[in-house]
């Protein structure tokens, strides 16, 4: 069977030259006489492929000496929990954006460790839109300010950030990170499960300046300590082997396709194609305001749920899964990380051309 194009919101889509490298290596990787999956976390081989994954997600990102690059388990979701057990501890007070599911799990995860101020809401239309934000409205000693920078189930994304004073912005970038450049100095905490556009589910990376590190709530058990990871250089118990070995190949692919300023250039043009056609047509449309769309995750709706699902039923047979919508948008979704190629983008939209021919 032929390779279709995988639209999933995650796991998505990997790049090809890194499968295929991978494959190459499953067996006996650079003549150790073992795959990285039996690979002790210990040995001198291993330290070299979680060291140059660090180094080259440091030189794609361009991450400043003051910030650690974390690889940790427990997806984005174990976050929501660590960020207020580890930054909750001046004021206990923090600011949320509310724009979606997951930033209504995080909301409600820091709840339980101190005060939660939503400073606002976009979920009075089902989080089509990222609310305008009042600065007469955020905490003024607040120990940080959380967003969701890309929302995958709504297809939004914040497109400028919230002038926060000193407060670090933490921001869940699971669905867009490295997607688009991202001046890192702005945030005090970026985090992302890998599943999106670094790699295989199983590890999540977390970019964190030093200075909010060290001092987590008492009641923050040891594995969920920042500072557990970052003195023993995410080393602490044995990490995500091969995700990280996986999440390495992609941070070398981004930078042989000439970094994220490149890549953001093929998203942007990956996400026109399809906004300008949904902007076009008179059977499709599209769920989100224009001014927040996000590059990574389009959401669209035909107008009944039988073409809906008709739609979904023909993709499929022609090579071009996952396109489901999540239940509560409906319609379809075309996730668009990174390794998705222009050509997948293309046969969908030509798709959608002919399928609104022979349903007018």
């Amino acid at each position: 069977m032929n390779r279709v194009y995988n639209f999933s919101a995650g796991p998505s889509m990997l790049p090809i030259e890194v499968l295929e490298k991978a494959s190459k290596e499953m067996t006996n990787y650079n003549n150790t006489g073992m795959s990285v999956m039996e690979m002790s976390h210990r040995s001198a081989a291993y330290q070299d492929i979680i060291d140059t994954a660090e180094k080259t997600l440091r030189e794609i990102m361009n991450i400043p000496d003051n910030y650690k690059v974390l690889f940790l388990q427990g997806g984005a979701s174990t976050q929501f929990a660590m960020i207020p057990l580890n930054l909750l501890t001046g004021s206990k007070k923090a600011d949320y954006v509310n724009t979606g599911a997951w930033s209504k799990k995080a909301i409600a995860e820091a709840k339980k460790y101190g005060e939660v101020n939503v400073v606002a809401s976009s979920e009075d239309k089902t989080f089509t839109y990222i609310p305008e934000l009042d600065k007469e409205t955020f905490t003024k000693d607040a120990d940080y300010f959380h967003i969701t920078s890309n929302n995958t189930i709504y297809g939004t994304k914040f497109n400028e950030l919230p002038d926060v004073g000193d407060v670090p912005i933490v921001a869940d970038m699971s669905s867009n990170i490295l997607s688009e450049e991202v001046d890192v100095n702005k945030y005090g905490v970026i985090y992302a499960g890998a599943q999106k556009n670094m790699g295989p589910a199983g590890v999540t990376v977390v970019i964190i300046r030093e200075d909010l590190i060290g001092d987590p709530q008492d009641i923050t058990p040891t594995m969920l300590k920042y500072k557990t990871h970052s003195d023993k250089g995410s080393m602490f118990n044995t990490p995500p082997t091969y995700s990280i070995y996986v999440a390495g190949m992609v941070f070398e692919w981004i930078k042989e396709l000439g970094g994220i300023g490149a890549i953001q250039k093929r998203n942007e043009e990956k996400a026109k194609l399809i906004y300008d056609y949904l902007d076009s047509s008179k059977l499709f449309k599209g769920t989100v305001a224009q001014k927040d769309r996000s590059l990574m995750n389009i959401p669209f709706v035909l107008p009944t749920d039988e073409l809906n699902a008709e739609f979904i039923k023909e993709a499929a047979d022609r090579g071009m899964v996952n396109l489901k919508g999540h239940r509560t948008v409906g319609g379809m979704r075309a996730s668009i990380y990174n390794a998705m190629p222009l050509e997948g983008v293309k046969k969908l939209v030509d798709f959608m051309k002919e399928f609104e021919e022979n349903n007018k």
